[in-house]
């Protein structure tokens, strides 16, 4: 599979284009693993994070692409965005474990929640975050971790946030940025988000020396800023 930068950028030129009468009608509605279990498992004392009061102010959004450590770490280092939280959603299971879900026992995906600030960043942009940071052709499987629980979806809460997602598809499709090969990004309405175990939240920025955010998280991320410099927080560069 070859995607160039410059694919990426004619994508995005392309998107501005044609998601503008999307926006307008949105200014008119808003008027009304390769690393063990047990490595996984790791106990950790956490800062906590921000409280739900403290996030109220702020949209959500949520998006599953691999491993939710992974995923994380991405979406904090963009501009605008004022928290990611770990969790699980897409299944029908109540209250999943990291256990039930990392072994495959449920219907849900390891995702993450975004809280963001819409004057700052918009969800369109966020969606460009999440296909420029993983590979949505790649099936139930995302780097070495495979499984139904790290395949991609694009969570909507809105008719609005589905617009936006598939006409951002339609544009990858045509611009052919995956050199034809199909998009299996599942575009689901989100039902429930179950927050992950404390241990798991900023698991990357807390474990630097663990061996699968070395070898995997840190080089995902790091691809993702060299591509996406415009997106970052002055102190993600």
């Amino acid at each position: 599979m070859k995607i160039t930068l410059m694919n990426i950028l004619k994508t995005s030129l392309l998107i501005v284009c044609s998601l503008v009468w999307i926006s307008c009608q949105s200014i008119e509605k808003k008027e009304k693993s390769s690393t063990s279990l047990t490595e996984h498992k790791e106990e950790l004392q956490t800062t906590p994070k921000l409280s739900q009061e403290d996030l109220s102010v702020y949209e959500k959004a949520y998006f599953a692409s691999g491993c939710f450590w992974c995923v994380e770490a991405i979406f904090e280092s963009v501009k605008g965005v004022k928290e990611a939280v770990s969790g699980y959603a897409g299944g029908t299971e109540e209250n999943p474990t990291y256990q039930q879900v990392g072994g495959g026992l449920t219907s849900h995906a390891e995702a993450i929640e975004v809280y963001y600030d819409p004057k700052v960043i918009s969800f369109t942009a966020l969606v460009q975050v999440f296909f420029g940071s993983h590979d949505p052709t790649s099936l139930n499987r995302q780097g070495p971790d495979r499984g139904t629980q790290y395949r991609s979806v694009a969570f909507y809460q809105t008719d609005e946030e589905k617009e936006i997602i598939e006409a951002y598809i339609g544009a990858l499709k045509n611009q052919n940025v995956y050199d034809g090969e199909p998009i299996t990004t599942e575009v689901v309405e989100l039902t429930k988000f179950w927050v992950a175990e404390d241990y798991h939240q900023d698991y990357e920025k807390k474990n630097p020396n663990n061996s699968y955010i070395r070898n995997v998280s840190i080089p995902r991320l790091n691809r993702f800023k060299k591509n996406f410099g415009e997106f970052l927080k002055e102190d993600a560069h």
